[in-house]
């Protein structure tokens, strides 16, 4: 195993902490929150943004994993796991912005995929589960059952929180915002590989008028 490669715990390997921690804090009730550098800034800045689309973008995983519990494909679910380890790191990355003065300390710390080892793993994950996929030379419409069309919204939250680093991107790693890009494709193909596993047979385009396309004449 590789040392980028990620090992999800089990919950009894977790260290735990006392109940008495509250969830709440109050700090930001007036509208502000706090980067990682200790920054308030207010809580429609394109950084919390770009925090809650990868966040939502985690959360549908999780949902798309929950689907994927004992079925045909759920040999998935590790790969899903450690892209929202991954999608953390991105969040770290994001919320420490690199033109940050005093902070090198914690802009080393959250460095994300500096030698562009995560990406090239996607990318290799894209083509492992590319072969043997049926070719349509249509669009493949989202469905392909629960855990398929999950994958599709997850994929679409993906393109959402790639536009979301755009206005960002001097001050997060390069590397950062090729991983979101790399992770729609993944999360694509990933959707039809699920839907090929469990047998479900995915809907393409049709023409409002009843047509094929011009690749399926």
């Amino acid at each position: 195993m590789s040392q980028h490669d990620l090992t999800i715990k089990a919950p009894e390997e977790i260290k735990s902490y006392p109940a008495t921690i509250k969830v709440y804090t109050r700090t930001g009730d007036k509208g502000t929150s706090s980067l990682f550098t200790g920054e308030r800034r207010a809580k429609d800045d394109a950084v919390f943004d770009a925090l809650g689309s990868t966040d939502e973008l985690s959360s549908i995983l999780g949902l798309a994993i929950a689907y994927l519990q004992a079925t045909p494909a759920d040999s998935l679910i590790p790969r899903l796991e450690a892209i929202q380890c991954l999608l953390q790191d991105v969040g770290s990355n994001v919320a420490t912005p690199l033109n940050t003065e005093k902070q090198a300390s914690k802009i080393r710390r959250t460095r994300f995929d500096p030698d562009g080892y995560h990406c090239t793993k996607l990318e290799e994950w894209v083509d492992e589960l590319s072969e043997g996929l049926p070719v349509h030379r249509s669009f493949i419409l989202p469905s392909g059952g629960l855990a398929a069309s999950t994958l599709h919204v997850a994929r679409t939250v993906c393109r959402r929180a790639e536009r979301s680093l755009i206005p960002l991107k001097d001050d997060i790693d390069r590397e950062t915002l090729m991983f979101v890009n790399r992770l729609s494709d993944f999360l694509f193909v990933a959707a039809r590989w699920v839907a090929m596993t469990q047998g479900v047979t995915e809907k393409i385009y049709v023409h409002q008028q009843g047509r094929s396309t011009e690749f399926d004449k």
